[in-house]
């Protein structure tokens, strides 16, 4: 039964397995940031706006009724989820990536042609890239 051997690996592959899990994740933490909107922010821009629903507004054009209060709850919510997301979830990770990076300090055996941009030893009198003379420092 090879087959069932490679079905077994394709399973245990790590990107199938990192796959799920991120799946899982991301489905908890859908929940997370939904409760978060519909429990906190909502609330508060009823308090702000007054309406929490606008799914009854309505207006009728040729004995068509056309429910644009869905329209701009859909549209709310998902404004507010990506307001959420943005600024509790992006803004700080970009935040601790920024503060984990750091710069390699410049080094100091070499410089740039001004010719060709390259990176040259700083004694160097002609560039081994672009052949052009260039002054020793």
């Amino acid at each position: 039964m090879k087959w069932a051997s490679e079905f077994r690996q394709f399973l245990l592959r790590g990107n199938v397995v990192d796959l799920a899990v991120a799946f899982v994740m991301g489905a908890a933490f859908g929940a997370v940031v939904s409760a978060l909107v519909a429990d906190l922010i909502t609330p508060l821009v009823t308090a702000i706006v007054g309406q929490p629903d606008f799914s009854n507004l309505t207006f009728t054009l040729n004995n068509s009724v056309f429910r644009y209060g869905h329209f701009l709850n859909a549209l709310i919510t998902f404004v507010l989820l990506a307001a959420v997301v943005f600024f509790f979830v992006v803004k700080p990770i970009n935040a601790l990536i920024a503060r984990s990076r750091k710069q390699p300090p410049a080094d100091p055996t070499t410089r740039r042609c001004p010719e060709c941009l390259s990176e040259i030893p700083l004694e160097a009198r002609r560039c081994r890239f672009c052949t052009s003379e260039v002054q020793p420092t």
